[in-house]
């Protein structure tokens, strides 16, 4: 078990590593949408902020990932982004799912490896 964490962490991490860097970077250019696809991503480049702060923090979360350090807060904060990169493209560009499957797979992997981490987070009452 402990050999297979590593391995999802390390693919995790080295998915959300590529995808943060290539589009902070501009390293490669993007590809043209159309439909809601383009409306989507119109909507979130219209905010002028909102694809810095979420692609920087996956480029924060793949790092702790590919590290190995902070993983249960990691696995925590890039949760909402898997989500919605999973829905976005069972909803929108269902094309891109044979990434956002794996990713959501390998992101809850994580939170079942890290679960007695979250114990105190998920408890009723303050101890």
């Amino acid at each position: 078990m402990k050999i297979l964490t590593v391995i999802v962490r390390l693919f995790v991490g080295l998915m959300y590593l590529f995808a943060s860097i290539v589009v902070l970077f501009h390293l490669v250019k993007q590809p043209e949408m159309h439909g809601n696809a383009k409306l989507f991503m119109d909507g979130i480049m219209a905010t002028g902020y909102f694809m810095t702060l979420l692609k920087v923090t996956e480029l924060v979360c793949g790092i702790a990932f590919v590290t190995g350090r902070f993983v249960p807060l990691a696995t925590v904060v890039i949760f909402p982004i898997t989500l919605n990169i999973l829905l976005y493209h069972v909803f929108v560009a269902p094309e891109g799912l044979p990434v956002a499957i794996p990713l959501m797979i390998g992101n809850l992997f994580l939170a079942f490896a890290c679960r007695k981490n979250y114990k105190t987070l998920l408890a009723a009452r303050i101890a």
